[in-house]
């Protein structure tokens, strides 16, 4: 039975996912810098945990409409994890990428946009968990990404259904890609309540 869960963590337990959170995101931010092939300021994430119920709101609604990518954790930690970004910026990592190659009618992302978003989000994500794995030296394995574009409210409905009876909140992590918000990312870290015990212990926690 895990010992630990986000509801009781104490404040030496907090900092240690906070930094892992710190590192795992600008490790993110380098691999991103090479697909993009240009340089990328990130600036310090924000580190906290939010109750699933409140999830929604840090995007500015439950309408707003975000670019999900989601995988499901496997090896030493199981769970998922989502990277999201605002439906504007995933346009303009998309048409940084692909260099404007590629528009779509009415402001949709077309299958060859979505495909390049999908990627993106596998290497960002691929790049947190390295990060992840290297620090402690635990295996971590994810499955192939699930992308979806929807409001906010339907794309967190997922993990809060999934992990929702785990526990009521959430490890969120917020970092800014580049100057003048070219890119605001949000990864949820969703760890099944074993794993939590399991990332501490392997630190010495």
């Amino acid at each position: 039975m895990a010992e630990n869960t986000l509801d009781n963590l104490n404040d030496i337990q907090f900092d240690v996912l906070k930094e892992i959170g710190n590192i795992g995101a600008g490790n993110a931010t380098t691999a991103l810098a090479k697909m993009m092939n240009m340089k990328i300021d990130m600036n310090v994430p924000r580190v906290e945990l939010v109750p699933f119920t409140n999830l929604p709101d840090i995007f500015g609604s439950p309408e707003e409409v975000l670019a999900g990518i989601l995988v499901q954790l496997d090896g030493d930690i199981k769970g998922m994890m989502m990277f999201l970004v605002k439906e504007e910026s995933a346009h303009n990592l998309v048409d940084s990428l692909m260099g404007g190659m590629v528009q779509s009618a009415n402001g949709d992302f077309s299958e060859m946009e979505l495909s390049a978003l999908s990627e993106i989000g596998n290497i960002i994500i691929g790049a947190y968990l390295s990060a992840m794995s290297n620090l402690t030296n635990l295996k971590i394995a994810s499955s192939v990404p699930y992308i979806s574009i929807d409001m906010a409210g339907a794309l967190l409905s997922v993990p809060a259904i999934e992990f929702g009876k785990l526990g009521d909140k959430v490890l969120l992590i917020e970092t800014q890609f580049g100057e003048f918000d070219f890119v605001n990312g949000y990864f949820l870290m969703v760890p099944e309540l074993e794993s939590y015990d399991v990332i501490l212990s392997s630190l010495g926690m």
